[in-house]
């Protein structure tokens, strides 16, 4: 933890975003900023976009932020969790009811219901994440929270909890990799035993590959993946699952500023998955143009590699029939004529 309790005050005032909340709701008592802007205000950040938490009516406390923002404010609802999203000035605020949450059976979606604030913090993924503030600077936390906030771990809040929502199991190594934080030994232990036993197979392709295109959009992607890969020796997600970081490295340095570094380094994860990785991509609801990037760089890049690499011999060995440096670039300009810069890195 950087900053401390005592510093939270004026530097939750400090927030850009700060300006238009506190104008909206300064002295209220039914609202708190929570999670992960919490968590990073606590590490010396800025957060851009507040998560908000009310024991009130959410959508009025949204319609006062809207109306604090004036013209530039947009409004977007999601009615199955309560949550209104207010936009405006460069910022978001996550508005939702504090709530309390159960889940039917291993993998459901949570049923919810209205709660208190501590129970909303209780129904969060990791200590960390389980932080709020008053809009005037009072800290309230799980147990543990703060102290794994200095110490840089990422723990649990229960034991159920990678079975309740095996989403989890990814946003693990995510908020790890990108915070440096070290993985409690428990809650090591319990997503070990959660991996293996099949957890991720509870829920949708679909919520394994919103949660996966998050990882793969972090700074850190590279070194997720190679967690990842480890898990139930690459097969947990798709057999055959790896990660190359050399590799991918190499070829980072080689994409093409209209590449995306994304769908790169989900290619050189799957060079070994094979026949299975086409229908992989669309359990996991990857839009049809980023499949066809995938499923062509790592289903054809070794034999492309191997084509450039005979091109690009020394003269008087592969490639010398080319006509020269000059030759041997025009072969591989035509070579890769048509590929994509995921595939061409």
């Amino acid at each position: 933890m950087t900053i401390t309790p005592d510093e939270v005050p004026a530097r939750l005032r400090a927030l850009p975003a700060a300006a238009p909340l506190l104008a909206a709701l300064d002295g209220a008592e039914d609202v708190r900023v929570v999670g992960g802007a919490v968590r990073d205000l606590l590490l010396g950040g800025a957060p851009l976009d507040l998560d908000l938490v009310t024991d009130g009516d959410a959508e009025a406390v949204a319609g006062r932020i809207v109306a604090a923002l004036g013209a530039d404010a947009e409004v977007a609802g999601h009615e199955r969790f309560g949550t209104v999203v207010v936009r405006g000035g460069g910022h978001a605020y996550d508005v939702v009811r504090a709530r309390a949450e159960r889940y039917a059976h291993p993998g459901a979606l949570p049923e919810v219901r209205p709660g208190s604030f501590a129970e909303d913090l209780a129904r969060r993924d990791f200590t960390v994440n389980a932080i709020a503030t008053t809009l005037d600077g009072r800290l309230e936390s799980v147990p543990f929270a703060l102290d794994d906030l200095v110490a840089g771990r990422m723990r649990i809040l229960h034991d159920a909890s990678f079975e309740d929502d095996p989403t989890r199991l990814l946003r693990l190594v995510r908020y790890a990799t990108r915070l440096r934080f070290a993985t409690e030994p428990r809650t090591g232990e319990l997503s070990r035993a959660a991996i293996d036993g099949g957890a991720l197979a509870t829920i949708s392709g679909a919520r394994v590959g919103a949660e996966l295109r998050r990882t793969l959009r972090e700074p850190t992607a590279g070194d997720a993946l190679a967690e990842i890969a480890t898990w139930g020796g690459g097969d947990a997600l798709v057999p055959g699952l790896s990660f190359d970081a050399a590799l991918a490295a190499r070829a980072r340095a080689l994409l093409a500023p209209d590449g995306r570094v994304d769908l790169l380094l989900l290619a050189v994860a799957a060079l070994r998955v094979g026949r299975p990785l086409a229908g992989w991509l669309a359990a996991l609801d990857f839009p049809a143009r980023d499949r066809d990037v995938v499923l062509a760089a790592a289903g054809i890049a070794s034999h492309l590699g191997e084509r450039l690499a005979a091109l690009g011999g020394p003269r008087g060995g592969a490639g010398a029939g080319t006509g020269g440096a000059g030759g041997r670039a025009s072969a591989i300009v035509e070579a890769l004529r048509g590929a994509s810069p995921e595939l061409a890195a």
